[in-house]
């Protein structure tokens, strides 16, 4: 992915209801035609999805960054899962010792694996 496809998958994740592309492509500092290619290109890469929408009487599109899932294994450390998935606790995470452990597995199988 180019540098520019980046910042604009960048500029769309940071907006969670979508970015319409008329607009997109004045906040990247690009023209028109070639914010259409990167969308195209992010499009086919499967990263965001588009929908028509009129804007004042103008056709242009909102995009939306995809939501990708989560892999499971990331959430193990230790043979146990993130505490805080179903933590009910109000917590600082710097101070939480249930996560401190956590992190301090998954740190031990990282070094491990080396």
């Amino acid at each position: 992915m180019t540098d520019i496809a980046e910042n604009a998958l960048r500029v769309i994740q940071s907006h969670p209801d979508g970015v319409l592309q008329s607009e997109l492509w004045k906040e990247l500092e690009i023209d028109s035609r070639k914010c259409s290619r990167v969308v195209k290109a992010l499009l086919d890469d499967e990263k965001i999805d588009r929908v028509e929408y009129r804007k004042e009487g103008q056709r242009t599109y909102l995009l939306k960054a995809k939501k990708t899932a989560v892999n499971p294994a990331l959430l193990i450390a230790g043979g146990a899962l993130l505490p805080c998935i179903c933590c009910e606790e109000e917590c600082e995470v710097l101070a939480c010792p249930l996560l401190l452990d956590w992190m301090y597995q998954l740190a031990i199988e990282g070094y491990q694996k080396q």
